[in-house]
């Protein structure tokens, strides 16, 4: 495992990208002090649940659709519609005012 400072990702991003492709773990660093992790994108941590984690935090962040979220977490969508219920991340998402109009259009 290597340790990268936040000053090391402008000139040696392609070693980081490199290690992380022969699945080697970084840490990076600032000021000392560990910031984050680089991790392998591999089957391994598809199989330990990171793609349904991944999936939740692009959703909330409203990244990727349900639909999709559901693909990458390898779930029904039925199933990761409950995931989200349980973890209180709203399945539908109004714009601003939309919520009003369609209750407005409704009475």
């Amino acid at each position: 495992m290597q340790t990268f400072t936040i000053r090391d990702l402008r000139d040696r991003t392609g070693d980081l990208v490199r290690d992380a492709e022969a699945g080697k773990l970084s840490v990076v660093t600032k000021h000392g002090h560990p910031v984050f992790v680089a991790v392998p994108f591999d089957e391994l941590l598809l199989k330990n649940g990171i793609n349904v984690a991944l999936a939740v935090k692009l959703f909330d962040e409203d990244r990727i659709t349900l639909a999709q979220g559901a693909k990458l977490a390898a779930m029904s969508l039925s199933e990761f519609i409950d995931l989200l219920g349980s973890m209180q991340i709203a399945v539908a998402r109004y714009a601003p005012g939309e919520l009003d109009r369609e209750v407005d259009a409704f009475e």
